[in-house]
């Protein structure tokens, strides 16, 4: 089956499934049922579902990942030791794994096709990933600092591991910012229990949830340089990946003094 045929059966499924969604219809482009689908997959419970309907979002989700320029690892140069710095979409990097900034509930954003990296993750991932999630947290909030592994199912990358940032609702504490500390040095110490060699960062905690851009950047650079001198040869490969030119600028300044 081709794309479009694929996007249509699950479509048909989706609004058997909640009839609500009937009232919509279906889109006539391509562009707007992918788009369309992409929402009712956001907002969808993790509730059980026929192994043949995951089966298909796969088949969407994996030709959909051979259209898609994606970067290994291998071709990304260190800035410092182990180190390195990339600009890009996470979710198209070939690495063993990603870091998704997630809010607590740990089973994805529920914001219809929402512009958050926990959105983008779960959407390229598939419903097997707030599957998963949902099995790990059986409904319960995680804590700011803790984090959790899973598959990373269509993604380019091995596994996911799902971190909660912290949100500075004023001015910066002493205490968000040993949480956004502890955030790395978990998600680190999962990678190095699961021997997990390259791992991929993203901007933890510096978009929603307001934590100021550049001392977030030296949290997380510092915290990385502290945790490898203390486990050397654990890691080969540790990359920030940022999506913004201001992002890109910060990291890469203070890796510059580095």
């Amino acid at each position: 089956m081709d794309k479009e045929t694929v996007v249509d059966e699950l479509l048909k499924y989706f609004q058997k499934e909640d009839e609500r969604l009937k009232r919509y219809g279906i889109p006539k482009t391509y562009e707007e049922k992918r788009h369309f689908l992409r929402g009712i997959i956001n907002m969808r419970m993790p509730l059980a579902i026929p192994i043949e309907i995951l089966k298909l979002e796969d088949s969407l989700l994996q030709m959909e990942l051979e259209e898609k320029k994606l970067t290994d690892v291998k071709d990304i140069d260190e800035v410092i030791d182990h180190i390195c710095l990339w600009q890009g979409d996470i979710t198209t990097i070939r690495v063993d794994a990603i870091v998704n900034a997630c809010n607590s509930s740990l089973i994805g954003c529920f914001i219809p096709n929402h512009s958050c990296i926990d959105n983008a993750i779960h959407t390229y991932s598939g419903i097997r990933l707030r599957l998963a999630c949902n099995q790990i947290m059986h409904g319960n909030e995680a804590e700011v600092g803790q984090a959790e592994l899973t598959d990373a199912y269509n993604l380019p990358s091995k596994y996911v591991i799902h971190a909660v940032g912290p949100m500075v609702l004023k001015k910066l504490t002493s205490k968000e910012t040993k949480e956004l500390e502890l955030c790395y040095k978990t998600c680190l110490d999962i990678a190095k229990k699961n021997k997990i060699k390259t791992i991929a960062f993203p901007c933890i905690s510096t978009g929603i949830y307001h934590f100021p851009k550049d001392k977030a950047c030296q949290i997380a650079i510092e915290t990385v340089k502290s945790y490898l001198r203390d486990n050397p040869n654990v890691f080969d490969k540790i990359v920030f990946c940022v999506f913004s030119n201001e992002d890109y600028a910060i990291y890469d300044e203070y890796l510059k003094n580095e």
